[in-house]
């Protein structure tokens, strides 16, 4: 395509604030490209004049690219860690009211599985999680809160009986779920942290990233939570330098902020 990678991620960033250098190249490339295609336009150049002025255009872009693939207790048996050790460990540590952050939470799936995982231990009642994506139409689907039945094939069943309703072939959740937690923009590149969290929950999303934005990232993560407070990562993610970031690694998806 004759239109400069270059030129079009610059033009991506003034639009959108979403740094492609942080990305891995020749994945994100490939996958510009085809949508590119999809659509018989003729390159990067036209792309950019059509995310200026097609506003449906735009939003399939921003969704295209932030790659939106979640489901209910994803990699069933970390989260059976953590109702059985990590949050009995928070509750003991800082009490009921945990301050808990899901970042990028696509269509919702993972903060809504952590208040049911918390419902074991703590009332609905005094459930808050801070959820965050940079794409406002997931943050739309997640708190619309309508699943297909493969998205919530992990959860246990007591918990899939009493919280979704069959509604045609999708499930819905409850809204005793749904008003736990708070959603809200947010881009991991460009915005501040917030602060003084007892957990912070961030999957299978850094792996497209660059190392030096991966570091970048987990630096942060540190610095937002409390001393004793968990990060819990993906199942495809590990941090090799969680020594130098000053992470305790408790297993091979939890780490945790030291208590000095």
């Amino acid at each position: 395509m004759a239109y400069d990678y270059e030129k079009f991620k610059s033009a991506v960033f003034s639009l959108t604030k979403i740094d492609l250098n942080a990305y891995k190249e020749r994945q994100m490339k490939r996958r510009i490209d085809a949508l590119i295609s999809k659509h018989g336009i003729s390159g990067y150049e036209d792309y950019v004049q059509v995310l200026k002025t097609d506003k449906a255009r735009f939003e399939e872009f921003v969704n295209y690219l932030t790659i939106n693939v979640s489901e209910f207790y994803r990699n069933v048996d970390q989260w059976k860690v953590m109702e059985n050790e990590i949050v009995p460990e928070l509750i003991k540590k800082f009490g009921k009211n945990l301050k808990i952050w899901s970042a990028a939470c696509s269509t919702g799936d993972e903060p809504y599985s952590l208040v049911m995982a918390l419902s074991r231990h703590i009332p609905l009642n005094m459930i808050r999680i801070t959820a965050t994506d940079i794409d406002k139409q997931v943050i739309a689907k997640a708190k619309v809160g309508l699943y297909s039945e493969k998205s919530i094939a992990s959860v246990p069943d007591d918990l899939k009986k009493k919280y979704f309703t069959k509604v045609g072939l999708s499930y819905q959740i409850s809204d005793e779920i749904k008003s736990r937690v708070d959603f809200k923009e947010h881009n991991l590149l460009e915005n501040n942290y917030p602060k003084d969290y007892d957990m912070i929950v961030c999957r299978n999303v850094l792996i497209y990233f660059t190392e030096e934005a991966k570091d970048e990232v987990f630096i942060k993560f540190y610095q937002s939570l409390k001393p004793g407070g968990i990060l819990f990562i993906g199942s495809t993610e590990q941090i090799i330098n969680h020594r130098d970031i000053g992470f305790e690694r408790k297993n091979s998806f939890y780490y945790q902020r030291p208590v000095k």
